[in-house]
This record gives C-alpha cells, structure tokens and sequence, in this order.
C-alpha cells in the first residue's frame, strides 16, 4: 500500500479489498449451502447481518449530514470516510434481494394468510403489514437513501477540484432536507425489517434506539478505520489525538444515549403493563435469553460507560480502538437480541450461519468501501476547512 501525502490520495491500495471480497463471496457461497439445510435459521442470521451493515451506512449518513448541518470543522478530516459509507449504503439493496424474494414468509408470521385468518390484531394491521406494501416500502428507503448519498458524494468529490463556494452550501441544503427524511426513513425501516418479526409488539421510540445503535456503529468505524489508515502510514500528521478524544467524547455520550432510550422503552412498556407489549421483554427474560439481556445490559452500556468517564482513556488511542471493537461487537449483539427471540423462542442457539451472513455481507461491503476510498482523494482537499481541522485542539 503505498500513499502520496502531497494530494492525499492512496496510488497502491493493495490487496485489503480483493482479499474482503474473498472472504464475503465464499461466505455468501457457505451461506448458501446453509439456506439449503435449514432457510429458518439462515433467514434469522442473514436478517441481522443485513441490518447491521445497513445501520453501519446509515450511521455514515448521519454523520456527514450532521457536519454539513453544524458547519463542523473538527470533524472535517473524517468527512470522506463517513460519505464514502454513505455512498456504500444504497448498494446494500442487493442484499435485500434474498429476503423480498423468500425470507418474507420465513421471517414475518404476518405474511401468512392462514395465521392472519385466525389473528384479529393482525388483520386490523394488514393494511400496513402485507408483501407487497412491504417491498415497495423498502424500495422506497433505499431510493431515498441512494439520492441523498449520491448528491453529498459528488458535490464533495467535485469540490476537490473547484473552486466554487457555493459547493459547502449546497451540501448544507441537502443535508437539511435529507436529514429530515434520513429520520423518517431509519424509523419506518426498523419498523418494518426488525420490530415487525413480532406483529404485536410494538414501541413507538423503537426507531430512535436503533439510530442510536446506527450512530454508535460509525463512531467505532471511524475510529477503526482511522487506526487501519494510521497503522499503513496514511493520515498520521493530520488525524491526531484531539480528533480521537473527540470520537470518544461522542462514543461516550451516545453509549448514555442508547441507555436511555433503551431504558425509556423497557420501563414504560413494563409500567403500562400492556400484555402485547410486555411479552415482547418477557421473551427475552427467559431461558438463556436472560444473560444474554444482561449481557447487553452491561456490555452495551456498564462497561464502556467505566472505562469511557476517564479523559485519559479517551486520549488513550489502545484503549479507544478496543472499545471502539468491543462496542461495535456489541450493536451486532443487539440486533442479534431484537431479532434471534422470535426463531429460538426458549434460548439462544447461535449457528454458523451467524458468522458466515456476516463475514458474507460484511466483506463485500468493506471491500467496495475499500475501493471507492482509494480511488479518491482520503480528505476532502479542497475544503475551506481543512487546514483548521487538521489543526484542530480541544479546549
């Protein structure tokens, strides 16, 4: 891998994207073999891997929108890897493909009209929770999605080599439009792909904790990938220890974040007492399902919220990149508890089928990332504020 810091552009980017589209497309090939043994089980484990690295792009999403929106500059050093995401998102739509073609009726009891018959709750849902409404409505994410990252991504490639101010402003209006159907579109999408593999449970904040889990994920990313950028000698003047500290600081208030909506849903659902509603925890208070929640309780929250207080760890860059990992380990594990109870409803049963859905979507999506990034500059180059960025010191 070689790097010319003068345009700060990667001219050998090596071989780390053939070897992640390697790895995804035999995963994807063992993954196969699995639907062919058992399509319940790969449905469920391809399900949570799906939305796992649609909320990695999401997350992206997010981030840039919220730069262009606060006129950051701290941040603007990260832009490209944060829109480079963006950019990916709307290609997981391919991965959609399996599920809209037989993972409905595998994943979602509504889809089946003999159940629906014998379900008086459901057929008042029936209107919103059928197939094809369903499909069209996740068509409909995915378009907005792609435009929306389309845009920022070629206004801030075409900025690299303008001079035109109006670039940045033109950025910031897309940015405002989109973040408001970028919050429209992550609700409604968790809604459908997540909260509705359990028809009768529902929880109107459901949206806003998967977001939190989404922005959390491209915290770690950024942080991952900047330490992977470092490790091979690119960035390391202009990314520096203020910027880190700066994804801590936010890696800490959004664990709280995530705590807190994810503690608002539980005990106000548990207050009501509402049968539809409380069946939902209920199932993941049984068997081994119950140290798993407590797991997450304490993964997901305790442990990085001790070791993430202390300004020194978030200036330590080991411990940052470990919690970074660790936290990231433990969004997959949260999605993984949102959606795995309603296939093994008396405990967690994990399958290889987990780690191959994964590795197979994960590895595509890293290795196009891989490669749309080193095809450009790795910087934002000709952004007004760059320079202050790379300068950047927290106070």
């Amino acid at each position: 891998m070689k790097f010319d810091s003068k345009i700060y552009q990667i001219t050998q980017p090596g071989s780390f994207g053939n070897i992640s589209m390697g790895i995804g497309v035999l995963a994807l090939i063992l993954s196969a073999v699995g639907y062919l043994t058992n399509a319940g089980q790969f449905f469920h484990s391809y399900l949570v891997s799906f939305a796992f690295w649609v909320t990695l792009g999401l997350g992206g999403m997010f981030f840039t929108m919220l730069h262009h929106l606060t006129s950051s500059t701290w941040s603007t050093v990260f832009r490209r890897i944060s829109e480079t995401v963006t950019k990916i998102l709307p290609l997981l739509f391919i991965f959609f493909i399996p599920i809209m073609l037989g993972g409905i009726h595998e994943l979602y009891h509504w889809s089946h009209a003999d159940v629906i018959a014998n379900d008086e709750l459901l057929q008042k849902k029936s209107g919103y929770l059928n197939e094809v409404f369903f499909i069209i409505r996740t068509v409909l994410y995915f378009l907005i999605w792609f435009f929306f990252a389309t845009k920022l991504y070629t206004l801030s490639i075409l900025q690299d080599t303008s001079d035109d101010a109006s670039l940045t402003q033109r950025m910031l209006k897309f940015s405002s439009a989109g973040m408001i159907l970028f919050a429209l579109t992550i609700s409604f999408a968790a809604f459908d792909w997540l909260m509705s593999t359990d028809a009768h449970w529902y929880s109107t904040i459901f949206g806003v904790y998967i977001f939190a889990g989404s922005y959390l994920a491209i915290l770690t990313f950024l942080v991952l990938a900047s330490h992977f950028l470092q490790g091979n000698g690119i960035l390391n003047k202009e990314i520096t220890v203020e910027h880190f500290h700066d994804l801590g600081k936010l890696l800490f208030g959004f664990i709280i974040f995530w705590a807190y909506i994810a503690g608002s849903q539980y005990f106000l659902i548990w207050y009501a007492n509402i049968p539809e509603e409380t069946i939902w925890f209920l199932h993941r208070w049984e068997g081994s399902w119950k140290p798993m929640s407590q797991f997450l309780m304490f993964g997901h929250f305790v442990i990085p919220f001790i070791i993430l207080v202390f300004r020194a760890s978030k200036r330590n860059l080991s411990v940052l990149k470990t919690m970074a990992a660790w936290i990231l380990f433990m969004h997959y594990v949260d999605i993984y508890w949102i959606v795995m109870p309603t296939f093994h409803q008396h405990g967690v049963h994990f399958s290889w089928m987990d780690l191959t859905t994964f590795l197979g979507i994960g590895g595509i999506f890293i290795s196009l990332f891989w490669r749309q990034f080193s095809a450009k500059p790795v910087v934002p180059v000709n952004d007004p504020t760059l320079q202050k960025s790379f300068g950047f010191m927290n106070v």
